[in-house]
Order: structure tokens, then C-alpha cells, then sequence
């Protein structure tokens, strides 16, 4: 992963940090299929890096399946609400320290996995893969508690309903 790289996936995550403690309605496509091109994008880096070991995969599945477990939090934690008839979302101030603990992950594995000579587990490499895993997990979450609750996503720009068929009989006007 290059420098810029780097400086593009620091920025996005200060998006999503900003964006997530303002609150927003939240379009279904924007909440699922972007976590999951990252995921992809972060996939191929993985699958075009030379020379991945045994190690390497021990501790990119240990730093996946830590940030998957973040990301459920994050799902669990955020606020949702029907505003307008649609979802809206907010992560409240204390969402900041699963902010921490992701960053502090990451960091954690890096480290324990330099020390095992797993060096891509190691480098910035498997950022966009497991943020976007994060991201997913926290997709699914939001996505299942909106449909539990029967609140329909927000419009996306053509007009259309992401899911509008999961969103029936249910009571929209509580916070959930």
C-alpha cells in the first residue's frame, strides 16, 4: 500500500468518524455495497501481495475477525431512528472508543505480527480489508435492526427503496 493509499484510508475513516457523529439518513446501497467494494479492493491487495505465509494469514485472520467483532459493536451501539418516515442513524460520543479499540487492534496485530515474521499481516496492506469488513459487520447489524424495526432506508438518488420489500407492518414512528 502506498503513501497515498495511507493518507486516502486515514481521510475516509475521518469521513465516516464526522459523518457517523453528525447522524444521517441512511441509503441502503451506500450502507452495504460501499463496505463491501472495500472489502474487495482490500481482498486484492491481499491476493496481489507477494509472498504471504502461513503467519501472515494466522494474523490477518486474527485482526479480521477482531475488527468484524468491533464492527458488530459499532452496529449495536449506533442510534436509529425514523425521521421522516426513513432511517436515520447516529453514533453517539462514546462510539469514539470503538474507534480506539479498532485503531488499537490494528495496531496490536501489527505489532504481534512483526514479531512472528508475518510481515504483510504486518505492513499497511490489509487496512481497506479489514476496515471494510468492519464496516460490513456494522452494515448488517444496522440493516437487521432497521428491518426488525420496519424502518425503510432512505431513498437512494434515483428514487428507489434499497430493500423496500423487508420493510412491512412494523411500527416506524419509535427509536430503535
Amino acid at each position: 500500500m502506498s503513501s497515498l493509499e495511507i493518507l486516502v484510508v486515514i481521510g475516509v475513516i475521518g469521513f465516516v468518524i464526522y459523518q457517523q457523529l453528525a447522524g444521517q439518513a441512511v441509503q441502503g446501497r451506500r450502507l452495504i455495497v460501499l463496505p463491501a467494494v472495500l472489502t474487495v479492493v482490500g481482498f486484492l491487495d491481499l491476493h496481489n501481495a507477494k509472498h504471504l505465509h502461513t503467519a501472515d494469514i494466522v494474523w490477518l485472520t486474527v485482526g479480521a475477525v477482531g475488527s468484524v467483532l468491533i464492527g458488530l459493536a459499532f452496529g449495536a451501539m449506533t442510534r436509529l431512528e425514523s425521521r421522516g418516515g426513513t432511517l436515520w442513524s447516529q453514533l453517539p460520543l462514546p462510539g469514539l472508543w470503538l474507534w480506539a479499540a479498532l485503531i488499537g487492534w490494528r495496531v496490536l496485530v501489527m505489532v504481534l505480527a512483526a514479531k512472528s515474521g508475518a510481515h504483510i499481516a504486518a505492513s499497511a496492506t490489509p487496512l481497506l480489508f479489514t476496515l471494510g469488513l468492519n464496516r460490513l459487520a456494522q452494515a448488517a447489524v444496522i440493516a437487521m435492526r432497521a428491518m426488525a424495526a420496519g424502518i425503510p432506508f432512505a431513498p437512494e438518488k434515483d428514487g428507489r427503496t434499497f430493500l423496500s420489500g423487508a420493510f412491512t407492518g412494523r411500527d416506524r414512528s419509535a427509536r430503535y
